[in-house]
C-alpha cells in the first residue's frame, strides 16, 4: 500500500464547440467510497451547490476568475478505488488541475488515512458498528474556511433542512449560474460575492438579521484582508476557537463546527450540535437526555475519534433506516453515564 495517492495519471484535454474538458484520475487511499462521503459533505439532498445523482459528485468550482464544472465518479471499489474527474469550462486556465485536486482533497479527504480508527473499531462494539456499516467513508471538509463559517452561519438555530435552503438560496441571489445541460449550477459565494450585500438583501433570503450582519461583516473583513482565516491552521484548539469567538456571531457550537468541518480536526465534536446528540442518544440506546458535558463524558471512551463519531452519526441519521442498538452497543451506552 502506498503513503500517498497518485496524481500523476495521463490527462485527456478535449475541446468542444464552446468548452474545454480536462480528465484525468485520482487514487485514493482505501477504504474509499465516493456515496458515503458525499452524503456527509452534501448532508441533506437538497443542497444545490454539492451536487449528486447517485453515482456523480458534481460542483461548481471558480477558478482564476472563471466557474469551472467538476465531476467525480468512482470507478473501482473501495479497497482498490479511482475516481474519475473531469473538469469543463470555457478557456481553462492553466491552473485548473492544481486547483481543482486542492479543492477535492479537502472535500472529499480522498488521501486521509483513518487506519487507527478501523484499528481501535475492531475492539469496540459501538465503534465497530459504524465503521463496518459505513467502511469508506472519508471525513469530507469545506474547501475554506469561509465556506465553512458560512455554512455554520446559516444552520444556527435552525433545522438543517432550513439552513441549506438557506445557503442555497444565498449562492442563486449573489453569484452567476453556470448554465449545464439539463440544469442550472452555483458556485458557493466568495467574500467578494458577499460583501457589498445589505443585511436586508439577506433578510428578504430568510436569514435573520443577526445572522445577515454577521456573514456581510465576515465577508469585508476576508475581501479586504483585515482578517487572515488561513492563521486559525497553525493555532491549537484552544487558541482557534477563542480567536474564532471574536468574531460577529461565533459561539461555542460554531466555533467548534468549524474546527471539525473546515480545520479537519477529527477528535472535535460539537457538543451543542442537538441533532447530534439526539443521534448519539438513540445510537447507543441512553434513556436520559444529553447536556454538552454528558455528551463528552460518553464521547471520552473514544478519543481521538469524537469528531469521526459525529460524521458517522450524521451518516446514520440519513439513513432510512437507523437500525436498533444492539443489547451489547445499549449496556455500554447506559454504563459511559454512570
Amino acid at each position: 500500500m502506498e503513503d500517498l495517492p497518485v496524481h500523476r495519471p495521463e490527462e485527456v484535454r478535449q475541446t468542444t464547440s464552446d468548452l474545454d474538458r480536462l480528465t484525468f484520475q485520482l487514487k485514493p487511499v482505501p477504504p474509499f467510497r465516493l456515496d458515503l462521503t458525499v452524503q456527509v459533505l452534501r448532508r441533506r439532498a437538497i443542497n444545490a451547490i454539492d451536487r449528486w445523482d447517485g453515482t456523480t459528485y458534481r460542483r461548481i468550482l471558480v477558478v482564476d476568475g472563471r466557474p469551472l464544472g467538476i465531476e467525480v465518479v468512482q470507478i473501482a471499489p473501495s479497497e482498490r478505488p479511482r475516481l474519475q474527474v473531469t473538469v469543463r469550462g470555457s478557456s481553462l486556465p492553466p491552473s485548473a488541475r492544481l486547483a481543482v485536486i486542492s479543492a477535492l482533497s479537502r472535500l472529499l479527504n480522498f488521501d486521509r488515512r483513518l487506519d487507527d480508527f478501523y484499528a481501535a473499531a475492531t475492539e469496540d462494539p459501538a465503534l465497530d458498528q459504524f465503521a463496518r456499516r459505513f467502511r469508506g467513508l472519508k471525513p469530507p471538509r469545506f474547501p475554506t474556511l469561509f465556506e465553512a463559517l458560512i455554512n455554520a452561519f446559516a444552520c444556527q438555530q435552525v433545522t438543517l433542512s432550513l439552513g441549506i435552503q438557506l445557503l442555497n438560496r444565498l449562492a442563486a441571489t449573489c453569484v452567476r449560474g453556470w448554465d449545464l445541460p439539463g440544469e442550472r449550477a452555483y458556485a458557493f459565494p466568495s467574500p467578494d460575492d458577499l460583501a457589498g450585500l445589505k443585511p436586508d438583501e439577506l433578510r428578504a433570503l430568510g436569514f435573520s438579521r443577526q445572522k445577515g450582519e454577521a456573514i456581510i461583516e465576515l465577508a469585508r473583513s476576508v475581501a479586504t484582508r483585515r482578517i487572515d482565516l488561513d492563521d486559525l491552521e497553525d493555532l491549537d484548539d484552544a487558541g482557534a476557537v477563542a480567536r474564532l469567538r471574536t468574531l460577529r456571531g461565533v459561539g461555542r457550537w460554531t466555533a467548534e463546527y468549524v474546527l471539525l468541518r473546515g480545520l479537519g480536526r477529527l477528535h472535535v465534536f460539537p457538543g451543542d450540535d442537538i441533532g447530534a446528540r439526539n443521534n448519539l442518544q438513540r445510537w447507543l440506546g441512553i434513556l436520559e437526555p444529553l447536556d454538552y458535558d454528558g455528551v463528552h463524558r460518553v464521547l471520552a471512551r473514544w478519543q481521538p475519534f469524537q469528531g469521526l463519531v459525529y460524521l458517522h452519526l450524521l451518516l446514520w441519521g440519513l439513513q432510512p433506516e437507523h437500525g436498533k442498538p444492539t443489547a451489547k452497543v445499549r449496556r455500554l451506552g447506559n454504563r459511559m453515564l454512570r
